[in-house]
C-alpha cells in the first residue's frame, strides 16, 4: 500500500491563491457574457478550450501516460455532480450581486469540514472547527440573508457551493492514486460531452462571435488553471485546510462588483471579509505550526 505524504500546507496555500485568481476571473467572463450564450454552450466551449490545454501541457511534460482509465466511474460521479454545480453557479451569476455569490458559494467549505470525516477519514482539529465558525460568522454578515425573500439566484447559489463541496470531496478520493493530469483531462472530456449534448438539446445553439469569443477562451483558459492548482492543493494538504483559503476571493470579488458592474459595497462586507480572512489565518497557522508525520 502507497504511503501518504507528510502535508505540506505553505505549498497548498500558494496552489490555492492560484486558484483563487483564476476563479475569481472565470467569474468576471461568465457576467461579460449574460445573455449572450446559456450555461450549457459556456460549459460546452470552456470544456472545449480545456481539453486542447491539458492535452498540450501533458504532451509538453511528456507525461501522456499519466492519463489512464481507470476510475472511469469516479470521474463521471465527480464531473455529474460539478457541471451540475457550475452550471447553477453561472446561472446565479447573471442573477445576483458577484459579492453576494461568492458569499454563499462559500458555504461549501464548512460543508467539505462536516463531511471530510466521514468520506475522507480526516479529524476535525479544534483550529479547523474554529475556522469554519468565524467564516461562516462573516459569511452572514455579508450577505444578512432575509430568509422570508428569497430568489432564484440565492438558491442556485446554494445549490452550487453543496455541489461544490461533494466535488471537492470526490477530487481529494480520486487524487490518493489518480494523477492530476487524468483528473483533469476527464474532466474536460465529460463535461465538454454533457454541455454539447444539453446546449443542442433544444436545437437552438447560440455560437461564439468576435465579442462573445474571447470571454469564452478566458473561461476555458481559468477554469483549467483553477481546477489544476485546487487539486494540487487538495493533494498537498487536507481538504478542511485548503478549502477556507478560497474566502478570499469575496472581498476580491466584492470589489470588481463595485468597479465593473456598480453592484454597491457597504461597510458590512469589510467586516465580514476581515474575519474570514482572519479564520484563514488561524487555520494556516494551525497548520503550519503541526509536527509532520509520514
Amino acid at each position: 500500500m502507497t504511503s501518504t505524504p507528510p502535508p505540506r500546507p505553505l505549498a497548498a496555500a500558494l496552489w490555492m491563491l492560484g486558484s483563487v485568481v483564476s476563479f475569481s476571473g472565470m467569474a468576471i467572463a461568465g457576467r461579460q457574457l449574460q445573455g449572450a450564450h446559456d450555461t450549457f454552450e459556456i460549459m460546452a466551449a470552456r470544456s472545449f478550450v480545456s481539453f486542447f490545454l491539458v492535452l498540450g501541457a501533458a504532451a509538453a511534460m511528456g507525461k501522456l501516460s499519466d492519463i489512464r482509465t481507470d476510475r472511469l466511474g469516479g470521474h463521471a460521479l465527480r464531473n455529474v455532480v460539478h457541471f451540475t454545480g457550475q452550471n447553477l453557479w453561472f446561472w446565479a451569476l447573471t442573477l445576483i450581486p458577484l459579492a453576494q455569490l461568492i458569499a454563499i458559494e462559500f458555504t461549501s467549505p464548512l460543508w467539505v469540514i462536516l463531511l471530510s470525516p466521514l468520506l475522507l477519514g480526516e479529524r476535525i482539529t479544534g483550529a479547523r472547527a474554529l475556522a469554519a465558525g468565524l467564516g461562516f460568522v462573516g459569511i452572514l454578515i455579508v450577505v444578512r440573508p432575509d430568509f422570508n425573500a428569497l430568489n432564484i439566484g440565492v438558491l442556485a447559489a446554494a445549490g452550487a457551493a453543496i455541489c461544490f463541496a461533494a466535488t471537492n470531496i470526490a477530487t481529494k478520493r480520486l487524487s490518493r492514486d489518480v494523477t492530476i493530469l487524468s483528473i483533469l483531462f476527464w474532466l474536460t472530456v465529460m463535461q465538454f460531452v454533457f454541455g454539447a449534448t444539453l446546449a443542442a438539446w433544444d436545437g437552438q445553439i447560440a455560437w461564439p462571435t468576435a465579442a462573445t469569443a474571447p470571454w469564452l477562451v478566458v473561461i476555458g483558459v481559468t477554469g483549467v488553471l483553477a481546477h489544476l492548482c485546487l487539486t494540487s492543493a487538495l493533494r498537498m494538504a487536507p481538504a478542511t485546510f485548503v478549502m477556507p483559503i478560497d474566502f478570499t476571493r469575496l472581498p476580491l470579488m466584492a470589489l470588481a462588483g463595485a468597479l465593473l458592474y456598480q453592484e454597491q459595497i457597504e461597510a458590512l462586507l469589510f467586516v465580514g471579509a476581515g474575519l474570514i480572512l482572519f479564520a484563514n489565518w488561524i487555520n494556516i497557522r494551525a497548520e503550519t505550526r503541526k509536527p509532520h508525520r509520514a
